[in-house]
């Protein structure tokens, strides 16, 4: 059986990698071709080109390589026209995996396309749920939400295969000490405030005086903050003139340890939630963006929240915070509520406790496993 698979971006190789090996033990003799990163081609997948060349955010650096990234489209359409699988899977960065799959589709009909990660159709441009469904045979869900939203969007056939953080549930959920420690005084708050430049830009300001108000109403606040590693040094600068300096947590291993053991915690928008969800976290969310990302989101934006709990879960359980709302008082009054054992801890930890329940797949198979299986039934036998 010959693959094809295309990732477009780190995390999208993290992805494959698991995939690829679910993949193999299904069909022994599957031979892949493709694009991915380190993890895919230690899998043995020997990649067209390196990842670098098409992982490019913002509308500005993708401008700048415009060039390259139409190039290595054509190129890597032709590799698979060329290829002629019996099955082509993409994954994630439908900007780049989308269009290689429409030249596909145009060329190569019968060629089953299986697009891995719903793109978020259900919180803006809806629209392309209808044009996915002209390329791609089936989408392999994320979020047990998204085939209902592709199927009232008008989207291709999907299937909830699972959020791969279920596989670190384990290490998310607290134990007897760990609870032991959420109710010790003064308690410990986690920061998160994004793994981006441009929200570490945006959000620790922000973060700061609400640090600082916090710890003027909890006294002895601890506050630890897992950084990224390739920004801990900028945090450490960021962070030098705080009047109450978080502590910095290096790993995941660490990271996961602090959820498991705060009490509350104050979090950019993003997966991060996700994890703080799973760990039964009560959280305040928080984001803003530029002027001019925020007027084109007001006009495209269509999901009732930013914050994938709330999706989740069709009730805004975490409260969210998003540009001039985004302050240090409104921050600090909403986490405050949650170091008490009154309502609003109570509330949130209530909708937090059914995340894992809704997350959860049939006999506790894995995401990937799950995702080989429904990827090869795709196959037009």
């Amino acid at each position: 059986m010959k693959i094809f698979i295309v990732a477009g971006e780190e995390s999208g190789d993290q992805l494959g990698a698991p995939l690829m090996r679910a993949l193999r033990v299904r069909a022994p003799q599957a031979i892949f071709a493709g694009v991915g990163g380190d993890a895919m081609e230690r899998e043995g997948l020997k990649s067209l080109f390196p990842l670098r060349d098409i992982a490019v955010m913002g509308f500005v650096p993708v401008l700048k390589k415009l060039p390259t990234l139409l190039e290595r489209i054509d190129r890597t359409a032709s590799a698979a026209l060329e290829f002629a699988p019996d099955l082509m899977i993409v994954i994630d960065s439908p900007d780049f995996t989308h269009r290689v799959a429409k030249k596909v589709r145009a060329k190569a009909p019968a060629i089953p396309i299986v697009d891995y990660v719903c793109p978020s159709v259900w919180a803006w441009r809806p629209g392309r749920a209808k044009t996915m469904r002209r390329h791609f045979d089936r989408v392999l869900c994320l979020l047990p939400f998204e085939p209902a939203a592709l199927e009232r969007l008008g989207g291709p056939p999907g299937t909830y295969v699972g959020h791969p953080l279920i596989e670190r549930a384990a290490l998310l959920t607290p134990t007897p000490a760990d609870e032991a420690r959420r109710a010790v005084d003064p308690p410990l708050l986690a920061l998160l405030p994004g793994s981006r430049r441009s929200e570490l830009d945006r959000l620790m300001p922000v973060f700061r005086d609400t640090v600082a108000a916090l710890a003027a109403r909890a006294p002895g606040l601890d506050v630890a903050l897992p950084a990224v590693r390739k920004h801990v040094s900028l945090i450490e600068r960021m962070t030098a003139d705080w009047p109450v300096k978080p502590r910095l947590v290096h790993g995941e291993a660490y990271k996961y340890e602090t959820f498991r053991r705060a009490r509350a915690a104050l979090a950019a928008s993003g997966t991060v939630t996700l994890e703080l969800a799973l760990a039964r976290v009560p959280s305040v969310v928080a984001y803003k963006v530029s002027k001019a990302e925020e007027f084109i989101a007001r006009r495209l934006v269509v999901a009732p929240s930013i914050v994938l709990p709330n999706l989740i879960l069709g009730e805004n359980v975490y409260p969210e915070f998003i540009q001039d709302d985004c302050a240090p008082q409104n921050l600090a009054d909403a986490t405050m509520t949650l170091f008490a054992d009154g309502p609003a801890r109570a509330a949130q930890l209530a909708g937090l406790a059914a995340i894992a329940e809704r997350m959860r797949l049939p006999q506790g198979r894995a995401p990937s496993d799950l995702a080989a299986e429904t990827a090869l039934a795709t196959r037009r036998l």
